[in-house]
């Protein structure tokens, strides 16, 4: 792509998503992936709803799953939400940064009914128990955000493919 002056356009930068534009996006329902190292270097990565504690992206998952072994040796965590059906359409987010573990009962219950509403219902008292349920024998790992990478090729203007 070149503009007027036959210079080349970064079409990085005409693909990136605003802040309000990644915040409405991560608002939607996604299943988002969630990347750790294992102990061999490899990476393991592992589809997850999400939902928000604190205005952080967060996730609550069993204490002795291998994300949460992966996270207590080394904290690193890099989350990618994605949506589109067609190149044109293709839009995402990366999020890279620490995971951080918690057990905090208090705190697990904000991302437990955050987690329950996204992808359930809305939360009333009749359904403590199946957030309870949800909680049981979990922890809760929390994002906090280094880098943030985007894009939306819906900004760039191309005829509908597929």
């Amino acid at each position: 792509m070149t503009n007027a002056m036959g210079h080349g356009v970064n079409q990085r930068d005409l693909i990136k998503m605003t802040p309000a534009e990644v915040d409405a996006f991560l608002a939607e329902r996604h299943a988002m992936t969630m990347s750790t190292i294992s102990r061999d270097g490899s990476i393991h990565s592992v589809a997850m709803w999400y939902g928000f504690l604190e205005g952080a992206v967060a996730f609550e998952t069993k204490a002795k799953a291998q994300k949460v072994t992966n996270l207590r040796r080394d904290p690193r965590l890099t989350c990618l939400v994605e949506a589109g059906e067609s190149y044109d359409q293709l839009r995402g987010v990366s999020l890279v940064g620490t995971g951080e573990i918690i057990d905090d009962p208090d705190r697990m219950w904000e991302l437990g009914v955050s987690v329950f509403e996204r992808y359930n219902a809305p939360y009333t008292e009749e359904l403590k128990p199946f957030v309870e349920a949800m909680l049981n024998k979990r922890v809760v790992v929390k994002l906090n955000v280094a880098k943030t990478v985007t894009w939306d090729h819906r900004k760039l203007g191309l005829p509908a493919m597929g």
